[in-house]
């Protein structure tokens, strides 16, 4: 493995462990020629994921861009950069495992809404809110109202997050 210190070709292994759900190898190494130490990963070569978009056309699947997009539903929320490596780490496994080369985009961002149903109301309706592509505020409030009951139903607790509206409809306050 090649030195990005000084180019070096030969460098020792000094800590390996598994590390992104499983699916890699992450090796700690230092330069036999100039010391420094430097990371590297180590994963199979997959076959790229296509995500299939809702005007027909197609784009390689960016694990970056679904990051970002997720960054950007938790942005000033109690969500940390784990917890949405996490989902993302989780959305793989799952589209991995239904062993498909192609998933529509529909269906990838109903699994982040999935994942940030459980992790975060304020979050999950941000995301909602662009990918439903909301028109109004009334789409907005039966979503809520919607995320509300299913919460109620599943026996879900809010402690710790912040309720959308109070229960007593004053929400125009």
């Amino acid at each position: 493995m090649q030195c990005p210190g000084c180019n070096h070709l030969e460098a020792r292994v000094v800590d390996s462990r598994t590390s992104r759900g499983g699916r890699a190898i992450r090796r700690r190494r230092e330069c036999l020629s100039c010391g420094e130490r430097f990371t590297t990963y180590e994963q199979v070569e997959a076959e790229p994921l296509l995500v299939m978009k809702r005007d027909g056309g197609s784009e390689t699947y960016d694990r970056g861009k679904l990051l970002e997009s997720i960054r950007v539903a938790c942005a000033k929320r109690p969500v940390s950069n784990r917890d949405i490596e996490s989902l993302v780490d989780e959305i793989e496994e799952r589209l991995a495992a239904a062993d498909q080369r192609d998933v529509a985009s529909l269906r990838l961002g109903e699994l982040v809404m999935d994942g940030l149903r459980a992790l975060d109301q304020v979050a999950y309706v941000r995301f909602a809110s662009v990918y439903r592509n909301f028109q109004d505020t009334t789409e907005f409030m039966e979503e809520v109202r919607q995320l509300g009951e299913l919460l109620r139903r599943a026996g879900h607790s809010a402690a710790g997050q912040v309720e959308l509206f109070s229960a007593g409809g004053d929400e125009g306050r």
